[in-house]
Parts: C-alpha cells; sequence; structure tokens
C-alpha cells in the first residue's frame, strides 16, 4: 500500500519544502542517479571564451586568439594575459608590451601574420619584468616567427615556452655606470674619471667594444722633449683601424672597477727640468700604461704608452713606447733632441699613439722649433660619428685621442732667427713653447701628451716650464637593442 503522506503532510508533488527537512536527513545513497541540466540555474561553464555544456567534454584553450593587428608605427599593443596576437608588419614594425603585473602561468602568443618580421620588426616590451631572465625588450627579427610566453616567476619573468622560426631572438647587454649616450642600436659608457661599469644582464653577443686611453706624459722644461701620448687600447667588433684595434672584451654581470689615468705634471725651468710620467687606465683585463715624460739636457724620454720626447743638451734619445708591450701595440717611440740650428737646442715630440715623436732638427736645419708630437688614433668609427659628447678635441683631429706633445725650443740669437713653437700631435698633444713660452697642456681626456716649455732667459712670466699631460679617458659600448 503506497504512503500518501507523512504526519500530517500529503505526499504531493513539490510539496516538501526544505523546512520540512532536518539537516543532514537524507544520505548520499538517497542521492544516487543525476540532475538534469534543465534542473539548474547554470547548465554550462564557459572557459576563454568558449561554453562548455556541464557534464560535456572539452579541453581549455592555452590562448584565445585575437583579430589581426596591422601596425601603423606609432600605436603599441597592450598584451592581455590568455590572449594570441596576429601582427601584421608588412607597413611598419611594431611593438607589444606584456602585461605589467603577470601572474604565474599568464601566457601570450605571438604570430608574424605576413611574414614580414624580418624587414619591419616587432619588439616585445618587458612592461618591467624580465624576458628569458633579462631585464630587456626582446627583438624578433625572422619572417614567419612563431613564439609562446609564460611567466614564471620575479627572476626569470616570462619564458619562451614555445619557439618556431625565431632563429634571431635576441637578448641584449644592460649596464650602468659613468655618462650613457646612444648611437643607433648601441650604448655608450663614458667614464671621464674613476667609477664602476655595473653588468647586470649579458646578452648576445656577450662581448663589449672598448677605449682604454691612459694619461699622457709631463713636457720636459727649458726646451725639453714632449710628453708622450698614454697608452690607447681599442677593442671591437668592428675593426675600424685594423693596426690599432683589438678584439671585443668578454663580460659577465658582475662590478668592473674603472681607473682613469691622470696626467704626468710638466717639468720646471729648473734642474732636472724633466716631466712626471702619466697614470695607467684599467678597465677588467686592460690595462693601458702612462705616457713617458719628456725629458732635458743628458736624459732620455720616459718609457711608457708612448715614449716622451728627448732633451737637447747631450742629445738625448726619445723613450720607448709600447712600454709594457701588448698586441696590437698601445703606442709609438719619443723623438730625440737635438743641439739645433745657431744653439736653439730642439726637443724632440713626444710618442702618439698611431705615429712617432719627431726628432729635433739638427744642426743647419730649419724650421727652428721642437720637433711636433706624434698623431694619435680617430676612433669615430666605433663609437659613432662625431660630434659626440665625450670626444675632447673640436675641430680637426675631433674623435682622436693619445697625441704626443710637441718638444721645446730655446730663444733664436737674433731678430732675424726666431724660434717657433711646436705642434702636438693630432688627438689631444700640447703643443711646445719656444724662448720664454711654457708648453701647452695635454687635452684633458685624450689622453695627450704636455707640450715641453721653451728655453731662453726667461724673462717672460711663464719662465719656460713644461706643461702637464691629459688625463685619460674609458668608453665601453655594447648593443642594447
Amino acid at each position: 500500500m503506497a504512503i500518501s503522506k507523512i504526519g500530517s503532510k500529503a505526499l504531493v508533488d513539490c510539496s516538501v519544502a526544505a523546512v520540512d527537512i532536518a539537516d543532514g536527513s537524507i544520505t548520499s545513497a538517497k542521492l544516487a542517479g543525476s540532475i538534469a541540466n534543465a534542473k539548474l540555474a547554470n547548465s554550462s561553464i564557459t572557459v576563454n571564451g568558449t561554453s562548455v555544456s556541464l557534464g560535456a567534454s572539452g579541453s581549455i584553450p592555452a590562448v584565445s586568439w585575437q583579430s589581426v593587428i596591422t601596425a601603423d608605427g606609432s600605436t603599441a599593443t597592450s598584451a592581455v594575459a590568455g590572449n594570441g596576437y596576429f601582427i601584421d608588419t608588412t607597413s611598419n614594425a611594431h611593438t607589444i608590451n606584456l602585461p605589467g603585473s603577470p601572474s604565474a602561468g599568464d601566457t601570450i602568443a605571438i604570430k608574424d601574420y605576413a611574414a614580414t618580421f624580418g624587414t619591419n620588426n616587432l619588439t616585445i616590451g618587458r612592461n618591467g619584468n624580465n624576458i628569458q631572465g633579462v631585464a630587456n625588450d626582446s627583438l624578433i627579427t625572422t619572417n614567419r616567427a612563431s613564439l609562446t610566453l609564460v611567466y614564471v616567476d620575479a627572476t626569470k619573468g616570462w619564458l619562451y615556452a614555445v619557439e618556431s622560426n625565431v632563429a634571431d631572438l635576441q637578448v641584449y647587454t644592460s649596464a650602468t655606470g659613468g655618462t650613457v649616450t646612444t648611437s643607433g642600436d648601441y650604448k655608450i659608457h663614458t667614464f671621464t674619471g674613476d667609477g664602476c661599469f655595473v653588468v647586470s644582464a649579458v646578452g648576445t653577443p656577450s662581448t663589449v667594444d672598448y677605449l682604454v686611453v691612459a694619461g699622457g706624459g709631463g713636457g720636459g722644461g727649458s726646451a725639453g722633449g714632449g710628453g708622450g701620448a698614454g697608452g690607447f687600447r681599442l677593442g671591437s667588433c668592428v675593426s675600424c683601424k685594423p693596426a690599432l684595434a683589438s678584439t671585443a672584451l668578454p663580460v659577465t654581470t658582475q662590478t668592473y672597477p674603472i681607473t682613469v689615468g691622470a696626467g704626468g705634471a710638466g717639468g720646471p725651468s729648473s734642474p732636472p727640468r724633466c716631466g712626471s710620467s702619466g697614470n695607467n687606465s684599467i678597465f677588467s683585463t686592460i690595462t693601458s700604461a702612462g705616457g713617458g715624460f719628456g725629458s732635458q739636457a743628458v736624459t732620455a724620454g720616459g718609457n711608457g704608452g708612448s715614449g716622451g720626447g728627448g732633451g737637447n743638451s747631450s742629445p738625448s734619445p726619445g723613450g720607448t713606447g709600447n712600454t709594457p708591450p701588448v698586441s696590437p701595440p698601445q703606442g709609438s717611440n719619443g723623438g730625440s733632441g737635438s743641439l739645433g740650428c745657431s744653439g736653439s737646442r730642439p726637443g724632440g715630440g713626444g710618442g702618439g699613439a698611431a705615429a712617432v715623436g719627431t726628432d729635433g732638427p739638427p744642426d743647419g736645419s730649419a724650421p727652428n722649433s721642437g720637433g711636433p708630437g706624434g698623431a694619435g688614433s680617430p676612433v669615430t668609427d666605433i663609437f659613432g660619428a662625431s660630434p659626440q659628447p665625450f670626444y675632447p678635441v673640436p675641430g680637426p683631429g675631433e674623435g682622436s685621442f693619445s697625441g704626443g706633445g710637441g718638444g721645446g725650443v730655446a730663444r733664436g740669437d737674433t731678430p732675424f732667427n726666431p724660434n717657433t713653437a711646436s705642434a702636438g700631435g693630432i688627438g689631444g698633444g700640447g703643443a711646445g713653447g719656444a724662448g720664454d713660452e711654457c708648453g701647452t697642456a695635454g687635452v684633458t681626456n685624450s689622453g695627450g701628451g704636455g707640450g715641453a716649455g721653451g728655453g731662453g732667459l726667461f724673462a717672460g712670466a711663464c719662465q719656460g716650464n713644461g706643461a702637464a699631460g691629459g688625463k685619460g679617458i674609458v668608453i665601453i659600448r655594447y648593443k642594447f637593442q
């Protein structure tokens, strides 16, 4: 017999309310079977824009592909996690910026729509997070490239989980220190004084170009020899001057102390009259030697990056350049002094990075001047077209470094036989003095040798003192985009 009611409640459809059922009174065995979707308020769920019915089979897509983005050359795309982007760079390059506050597992997909990334590149902006563990944007330069990025954590940031035809994917070097300028795709760090070059990320290539110039030597006093130029050491992926350029320098993520050598002091007109040698400049394993001092009388010119000019009385030989020796050579020899014509006693020019210092003219020769300093070397092919803010020498020779100082010369013996100052070498070398004139200092941060002082009765204010060499410089360059 069927039960038609429980207690006072008749068993009519929908007549048992929730209040009539005590909590926990219906066992799991009484819930066997299934509830029809029609009885539920929501009968499906939506995953990445796709509706999946409850109880049905389906897959969760990794990304939701968006409409094609046509690059217009000015508007960047802000990527959203879970989306895929077809990017058409037929007419313009494009930038897509990754999400700024991603969570682990966030995914972004990118596809070269028109096979034009090789012509008009795609930049993937990191938006404050690392890409492949490096704090740099990525540049995609391969046609038909496809890639999927997944955010992992703060250390690695976004990793390339899928890469297809991305042979030219670049991760770039990043560093701080010195005065930073940009030339094309390169960053240039210029150190005019001591400091630190701090490498936070190393890209491909893992090398940097460098110029390390030491301080120039001081010129001798009283018709002495010109100061030798500071040692000039250049390394580059680009061969701007094969005779002077070495290969680029490998770097790692660390701090590199930078030493920029000061120029040597000029010699006085009273004994001993010799100048002082310049000081070394150092970057990593690269040390450039200070320029040799300019001498006077019987003393030979000092050895160094470039040799100092010899004195006049004996006469004395110039100093030896490329000391200590490196390859390619960091400098040249200084010129020898001479007794000259009619007591002019010219000193030799200091050596420069690219040329030896000139000997003082011998007895009976004209002109009556000290030997000019040897020429320095230009570096514009590596560090950008002139002018650049770190070039110390405007005008002729701009972008050149490590010129030798000019030799000094005594007064002429008659008004009809005047003596003239000698030129310093291109690249910051100071001019030599004549008579009571002082030498001219080497240009600061050029590594130029100081000019020697003139020799005479010292009736003028200067009294024939030699001049100081120019301070050196360190310049580092690497590709950053």
